[in-house]
């Protein structure tokens, strides 16, 4: 067995270089060393782990599954010994950077004020934020990452923030000039607004709530965009109809700038998760993010959300 008596340092550093860059040569050097040295140094950790870490391809080399499972690890054990170690040396405070990973909806309409809180309350960690379009899990590994997605099982610790339920939304000209219609009638004289999902129809989401609803319904037409953000901003201008979770949005309902023509709404399958590495559960500051951002979504979601847009809530938030 492998002990921290014989961790193996000088082969996992070169590893997580190799493993940054993809390339011995970039590799070799980031560190400052040889590139045979450098391939020493790896081919040297895969022998004692008796596993392939990287695969060589002509002119390009990628990671294999063993390698995909180390790398991360070794990222995240190297930045925080960089990180206490520089601090210790200069005599600072110990401060600790948390790398969260959010989907651009959720970051811009409620998550930077929430941020802001948590920063306030924890100032000693510091917070690195990236985001991006895709559906579920980003493919760059950070500490932990609050993902739109169906439910699934995978290696991480999983916890349900708060699953979406949808409801058709437009602005106010637009649900007074169709006032009185049915609400099949009412989508069938709109414009759809889509949001773009990776690997998935055009119409899925529209689809969905066509068929929880019983309409019969084209739900492939309309103008789609790669955030629900992007299509409520459209819907807002009086050019369309948007699906959009009354929870995120309570505050634009609240104020008058959106308008939910109709009370029918459901649950479109997919949710809103915290993930992050088991091995990741007892260090403090993924637990103190965890705890934080848990309680922020459990009682009256739809109050907080409205407090964070800086907006009272609606009675029907919920």
């Amino acid at each position: 067995m492998i002990n921290r008596r014989w961790l193996p340092l000088n082969a996992l550093r070169a590893f997580d270089a190799v493993g940054q860059h993809l390339s011995f040569t970039a590799g070799a050097q980031a560190l400052g060393v040889s590139q045979s040295a450098l391939s020493r140094h790896v081919i040297g950790l895969e022998e004692l782990l008796g596993r392939q870490l990287l695969e060589r391809r002509p002119h390009r080399i990628a990671l294999t599954e063993a390698g995909e499972a180390l790398l991360p690890v070794v990222q995240k054990s190297f930045d925080r010994l960089e990180q206490v170690l520089n601090t210790i040396r200069h005599g600072t405070r110990i401060s600790r950077t948390l790398r969260i990973y959010m989907p651009p909806s959720l970051l811009n309409h409620l998550a930077i004020p929430l941020l802001r809180e948590f920063r306030a309350e924890f100032p000693d960690i510091l917070i690195d934020v990236s985001s991006s379009n895709a559906t579920g899990l980003p493919s760059h590994d950070l500490d932990m990452a609050v993902v739109y997605d169906r439910p699934n099982v995978d290696d991480r610790v999983t916890d349900l923030l708060w699953m979406v339920r949808v409801t058709p939304v437009c602005a106010p000209e637009i649900a007074r000039q169709h006032a009185g219609k049915p609400l099949g009638r009412f989508l069938a004289d709109n414009e759809l607004l889509h949001v773009r999902l990776e690997g998935e129809p055009r119409g899925l989401l529209w689809a969905g709530f066509a068929g929880q609803c019983g309409l019969d319904l084209d739900t492939d037409r309309g103008l789609a965009f790669d955030t629900v953000i992007s299509a409520v901003q459209f819907a807002r201008s009086g050019a369309g109809v948007a699906l959009a979770d009354r929870e995120m949005f309570a505050a634009d309902l609240a104020s008058g700038e959106l308008v939910a023509p109709f009370e029918t709404s459901c649950e479109n399958g997919f949710g809103y998760y915290l993930k992050f590495h088991a091995e990741d559960l007892t260090d403090p500051v993924v637990a103190a993010f965890r705890s934080w951002i848990i309680a922020r979504f459990s009682g009256d979601a739809g109050r907080w959300m409205s407090d964070a847009a800086g907006r009272p809530a609606p009675s029907n938030a919920a």
